[in-house]
């Protein structure tokens, strides 16, 4: 975790950069009055912690601090553990059951790091000796087959495709079929993302799903919605569109070293209550990693 915790603080330099010039401009005088708390909120709502989060931080911070004197750090070091206490709930880790093929049916819009995420994922569950194929059912973006193609010939895993526009729950039932026969343990299901049409999306969705079910019955066995935090708020609509959509089980956060927006995180997590499996915070294999509130917290308030 040390060679992540180094990434994740320089993934997040952006973030804690802006909350620290924040709070710097805030804490001009030593003790914590009502002006200085308003004017916290408003720096932790412009950050993306989100306005319900922000209230949550502030009553607290408050009401051990108030009329107090107090540090720079020790303000950071406060924010950290409440926003940690936030973010607890949601440190929960993927977990592979016995199912073979366990199924992973990634979800979200284009461009979030869907495809990129499914290569690294299974780069790290490759060492753990893991048997893994894709089915390419964004069938309507031959860029999004291809980058798919291209992740399996870097991990050495078979990609199940067919042709442009096909249907893509005919595709899962087929590629499925495959995967058992060839006994895969684990099974990527990559999907379209086009959130421009909800109920075009939800439709092909509860599709996918209820072919994957005639196969398997219990399958998905997961699914996993990539959101890119450079969305920031907008990254918060999308978990709550999609968990309306279809039953997400857990989040992979993308990009988070592409934006100031790093406090995004803390808003989904106050929201909705979505696990967080994974976060990433670069281009390569090893920028991912487990997510971790503790060490999230630190980096974001800039503390080593």
């Amino acid at each position: 975790m040390t060679n992540f915790f180094a990434r994740l603080s320089q993934g997040l330099k952006k973030s804690s950069d802006k909350i620290t010039d924040g709070l710097s401009g805030i804490f001009t005088k030593k003790k914590v009055d009502a002006q200085t708390l308003d004017e916290l909120e408003e720096l932790l709502i412009s950050t993306d912690i989100g306005v319900h989060a922000s209230g949550k931080i502030i009553e607290n911070f408050a009401k051990r601090r108030l009329d107090k004197d107090i540090s720079l750090t020790e303000i950071k070091e406060e924010l950290a553990s409440e926003i940690e206490q936030i973010l607890i709930p949601c440190q929960q880790p993927l977990t592979i059951s016995a199912a073979k093929p366990f199924v992973i049916l990634m979800v979200g819009v284009n461009g979030a790091g869907k495809t990129t995420s499914i290569g690294k994922l299974t780069a790290k569950l490759q060492k753990q000796g893991k048997q893994i194929s894709y089915i390419a059912a964004d069938t309507f973006r031959a860029a999004a087959v291809e980058q798919l193609e291209i992740w399996g010939q870097r991990n050495n895993v078979r990609v199940f495709k067919g042709a442009a526009g096909c249907d893509s729950a005919g595709l899962c039932y087929d590629g499925l079929k495959q995967a058992i026969s060839a006994q895969d343990d684990i099974v990527f299901i990559d999907t379209a993302g086009r959130l421009q049409n909800k109920n075009g999306l939800m439709e092909e969705l509860q599709k996918i799903i209820r072919v994957i079910k005639k196969v398997i019955p219990e399958a998905p066995h997961t699914v996993l919605l990539t959101i890119d935090a450079t969305a920031g708020q907008n990254a918060l609509d999308q978990v709550k569109t999609f968990k309306s959509l279809t039953n997400v089980n857990g989040l992979i956060i993308t990009k988070l070293d592409g934006s100031a927006k790093g406090g995004v995180v803390t808003a989904i997590a106050a929201e909705t209550k979505t696990p967080i499996h994974y976060i990433g915070v670069g281009e390569k294999l090893e920028d991912i990693d487990e997510f971790n509130a503790h060490d999230f917290a630190l980096n974001l308030l800039g503390l080593k």
